[in-house]
Formats: C-alpha cells, structure tokens, sequence
C-alpha cells in the first residue's frame, strides 16, 4: 500500500471525525454504530479502522478537539488585569460561539455527551475533565476578585465557578433545543450578577451591640 503525506493523512482523519459529528449530531451516541460513521465518511472499514480503533476512540478525539477550541476562549480572561473584567471577557466569548450557526452540531453532541456520561465512564471522563479546565480557570479569577476586594471572601470560588458553568449549560442546551435566545440580554443579565456578587449581602442584619 502507497505511503500517504502526514498532512493528507491528517485531512483524512478529519474526514472521519466530520462524519462521526454529523452522525453524532443526529442520533447521539448510543444510536450511532462504527458501521454508521463508515459510510458516511465514504471510505472502507479498513481504512476508518486503521485510524481509530473503535467508536470510543472517536468520541475521545471529538472532545480532544473541542478542547483545543475551548483553549482559545479561555484565553479571553487571561488577557484583561482586572479578574472581573476578565469573568466577563469569558463569558462573552462562549457566549459568542454560541451564535455561530457551523457550531450547531458540537453542540448537539456536547448535548449527547453529557447523556452519553451517565453510562459510559469513557465519556464520563472526559466531559468532567473538559468541564475541569473552565471552572479551575474561573476559580483563579474569583480568587483574584477576592484578595482584591472586588469579590466578598465568604462565597467559595468553587460555587460561584460551577454556578457560572451551570448558566452556559444552561444555554447550551436551550440553543440546541432551537430555542431562540437573545444571547446579548442574557449576557447583560450574567454581568448584572457578577456586579451583584460584588454587593453586601442585602439580607445580613448586622449584630446587635450591647444595651440595645
């Protein structure tokens, strides 16, 4: 068998991936079979099969792409000084690729991924560790918040990173519903909250002093 360049071999092996995340996309995991992605790629058995070994494989390689996205979105905090500026740099550019109509598929998978997590510890692993990187990210920020002052110090940064994680699932979800979402708005409602946090808490009764 002829040698193939290492940039076509690379360009066919996203081929396969492509057609795993239309076939992904479609039907989610469980429904998806090996026999599925192979024909919608258009190669043979033998040539998908000398690129990935099976289907978890594929699922693996989707997410270590993915990362690979997520990695330039993260970024977006990294670039202001002031850690609140930065959360809500963060937010913006997830936000952001959420209006990108190209992204519809990936997001119906990483739909299908967090399902596809209650029982298969492949997959499990993976959304965890993918979910792991944005929250660590956002944890360094508040902490910084916080010794700064900008933040109170009795919120744990962990809550409020997984409170924030929560909120983009949340529209992850609604916007591979179909649902149509003013993002902008929403966004301005995540930055009056992160502006909340950095309130007194409205409900604390301050304690009585002595003789009164």
């Amino acid at each position: 068998m002829p040698k193939i360049s290492p940039s076509r071999r690379e360009s066919r092996r996203q081929d396969i991936l492509e057609a795993a995340l239309a076939c992904f996309a479609e039907n989610g995991f469980h429904q998806t079979g090996m026999a599925d992605i192979v024909q919608r790629s258009g190669m043979s058995h033998g040539a998908v099969y000398g690129y990935f070994a099976s289907k978890d494989d594929i699922i693996e390689a989707l997410a270590d792409d993915r990362r690979q996205t997520e990695m330039i979105l993260n970024a977006a905090t990294r670039q202001a000084d002031n850690p609140i500026e930065g959360l809500r740099a963060l937010l913006r550019a997830y936000a952001r690729s959420l209006l990108d109509p190209a992204g519809l598929p990936r997001r119906r998978v990483g739909v299908h991924g967090w399902a596809e997590a209650l029982r298969n510890t492949r997959v499990h692993a993976r959304v965890v560790e993918g979910i792991a990187i944005p929250r660590a990210l956002i944890v360094e920020r508040v902490e910084q918040a916080q010794r700064r002052g900008s933040l109170p110090k009795d919120l744990s940064a962990d809550a409020i990173a997984r409170s924030l994680i929560a909120l983009f699932q949340g529209f992850v979800l609604q916007v591979a519903w179909g649902e149509n979402i003013d993002i902008d708005s929403c966004v301005a409602v995540v930055d009056r909250m992160l502006l909340g946090l950095g309130q007194a808490d409205p409900h604390a009764k301050s304690r009585p002093t002595s003789g009164t």
